[in-house]
């Protein structure tokens, strides 16, 4: 779906702030963690553009821009990001802001919502709070004001535009999808013995 309609919108953009796209000086994506299809079609994409443009790329963690979603929100600078991975797993990362810029705590990871272990007080915010509510709510950084948080395109272009001053952008071709799992999907029998776990 996306990928039919990404280019449109693009276009659309573009055309409604009076610039082409080689007037801008970089291109922002998130480059993940997140599914499989959306991080390789926004990587494809940024590459594609930045390629018919000669511009380079500014590659942002998913997690980031949710902590970006959640400070402007509510002027949190401590920020747990959760994301539902699917599969019984999470996306989460944590992130300090210093008045000036993020700084990353504990870096990007995948696990079990157990062991989601965040370092001092912080303002938890995703969708994977939602998702693991059996395994969250007892935690103390549990909370339902920010469960249907998530990172948008206006969080990526502020952080984007930072990055980029700062120097951290790459050539098109250089590009990368952020992975943080390699399997996309459990076999039948994986799913069976899951269900058996849960029942005992």
């Amino acid at each position: 779906m996306h990928s039919q309609t990404i280019l449109p919108m693009v276009q659309s953009l573009l055309s409604e702030a009076g610039i082409a796209l080689a007037e801008c000086d970089a291109i922002a994506y998130g480059a993940g963690p997140g599914s499989f299809t959306g991080v390789r079609t926004a990587c494809g994409i940024a590459q594609g553009l930045g390629f018919g443009a000669q511009l380079p790329l500014v590659p942002l963690v998913t997690l980031l821009g949710l902590a970006q979603a959640c400070r402007e929100q509510c002027g949190a600078n401590d920020v747990l990001a959760i994301v539902d991975a699917r599969m019984g797993e999470v996306y989460w990362a944590q992130y300090r802001h210093d008045g000036v810029r993020w700084q990353a705590v504990i870096a990007p990871t995948l696990s079990s919502a157990a062991e989601v272990q965040p370092t001092g007080a912080v303002t938890a915010c995703g969708n994977g709070l939602k998702a693991y509510v059996d395994d969250f709510r007892a935690r103390s950084f549990y909370g339902e004001a920010w469960q249907d948080l998530m990172p948008h395109a206006a969080q990526l272009a502020v952080l984007g535009a930072a990055a980029f001053a700062r120097g951290e952008h790459v050539p098109a071709g250089a590009a990368e999808p952020l992975y943080l799992r390699n399997k996309v999907a459990l076999t039948t029998r994986e799913r069976q013995e899951k269900a058996e776990r849960a029942l005992t």
